[in-house]
């Protein structure tokens, strides 16, 4: 019996995070349920604890917020607020093919090592 509570407190934990993360990356619920393929109620009742989220839902979830398991567990990638120009920023990159991806990616790390080195 005394599993059950801990259980509880588990899936109310990962609905908890989920919604925190989405909230932080300005997603609403029904986007999110677009994306993961789910219905929004079910998606609702995920984040308040109602609903256990499998693996399979939770690593989908995962997928859209960009993170690793691991990262979710251990609060690491806990997305800060972000602005109107961060999210366009991100929407733009998330259009752009690998290679452009990858092209963006060495010019910020270029100019932040730059940065850094004007110190």
């Amino acid at each position: 019996m005394g599993v059950r509570p801990a259980r509880r407190r588990q899936t109310v934990f990962v609905g908890a995070k989920i919604r925190q993360i989405r909230k932080a990356q300005n997603m609403t619920q029904s986007e999110l349920a677009r994306r993961i393929l789910v219905q929004q109620s079910d998606l609702c009742r995920m984040e308040t604890g109602e609903y256990k989220v499998s693996l399979d839902t939770l690593l989908k979830i995962l997928s859209v917020f960009g993170m690793e398991i691991g990262e979710f567990f251990r609060g690491e990638a806990l997305p800060r607020a972000t602005s109107d120009r961060d999210t366009e920023l991100l929407r733009l990159f998330r259009r752009l093919e690998a290679p452009a991806q990858d092209e963006v990616l060495d010019y910020v790390r270029y100019k932040g090592t730059r940065r850094l080195e004007a110190w």
